[in-house]
């Protein structure tokens, strides 16, 4: 049992970041962006929690820290894709780049060495739990918010038909860019588990395409919440999978891979076929 429980808590403590991460991509992909940004939400939210907190001696000041520049990175892809038309792809895969190289030369600056910081005040067993317990609660809050208010009906919309949303006299633009913010502070959030939650330092790499996966757990997913969380869980089980089986023979080089052979599997279809929001990636243009 004891075994059991080992692996049950250790797929919880895989999947919380990915549980953040695809919550976030159902916001977006719901509104109709498509955010190839989350790992570099992740990366701005990880490496901002950490310096802060750094910086202040308050893990708590540092995961508000990483949240808000999680919500920032996010605006920056909504203003990029439905104020200057930006093709989606290209957007997100500028701000990976960017938050990547933006977080190793701020290690040098902030910490005064590369590859990684020093250990700083984080949020402990006790947070790590909360966080854990809280990704779950944002999954309910999430599909509440989406299938149950006004806000959610016009996200919706927007993602599957956002001129009916404009000629209902909301800008689709404007609901759009509100999502790419609740979704990058919900990325950021994933982020600043990573580094305060399961850790208490940033390094170079330690998103380690967190934010792919994640994007395949909403494939998986159906681009609901409950379904994506499940699919994180998946990918957060196959994750402990390779610590539970190092013993038993199993080259460990196959079992780090599972979770990537896994999205790779979503990404081109094996999971079956699954319809994506109408107008997800697509611009709208007045």
């Amino acid at each position: 049992m004891s075994g059991l429980q080992d692996f049950v808590m250790l797929t919880l403590v895989k999947a919380a970041p990915l549980i953040f991460a695809a919550l976030a991509g159902v916001i977006c992909e719901r509104a109709g962006i498509l955010n190839i940004a989350l790992e570099g939400q992740l990366t701005v939210g990880a490496f901002t929690a950490v310096a802060v907190s750094f910086a202040t001696g308050s893990p708590l000041l540092g995961l508000l820290a990483g949240v808000l520049a999680g919500a920032l990175v996010g605006m920056l892809l909504g203003v990029a894709a439905t104020r200057f038309g930006v093709d989606q792809i290209v957007a997100g895969t500028g701000i990976n780049l960017l938050a990547v190289g933006g977080a190793a030369f701020g290690l040098t600056v902030v910490f005064g060495q590369p590859g990684a910081s020093s250990e700083v005040p984080a949020l402990g067993s006790t947070g790590e739990n909360v966080l854990i317990a809280f990704a779950f609660v944002a999954a309910l809050l999430l599909h509440v918010a989406l299938y149950k208010t006004p806000w959610g009906l016009r996200t919706r919309a927007s993602g599957e038909n956002p001129r009916a949303v404009r000629s209902a006299g909301v800008d689709p633009r404007t609901v759009r860019l509100i999502a790419t913010a609740l979704g990058g502070a919900l990325a950021g959030l994933g982020g600043v588990y990573l580094s305060l939650g399961e850790l208490d330092l940033y390094s170079d790499g330690m998103t380690a395409g967190r934010g792919f996966i994640a994007l395949a757990a909403v494939i998986f997913g159906r681009w609901t919440p409950f379904g994506a969380t499940g699919a994180a869980l998946g990918f957060g089980a196959l994750a402990a999978l390779q610590f539970v089986l190092q013993r038993t023979g199993v080259p460990s080089e196959l079992m780090q891979a599972l979770p990537y052979l896994a999205a790779l599997a979503a990404l081109t279809g094996i999971a079956g076929r699954a319809r994506a929001p109408q107008s997800d990636g697509v611009p709208y243009t007045e």
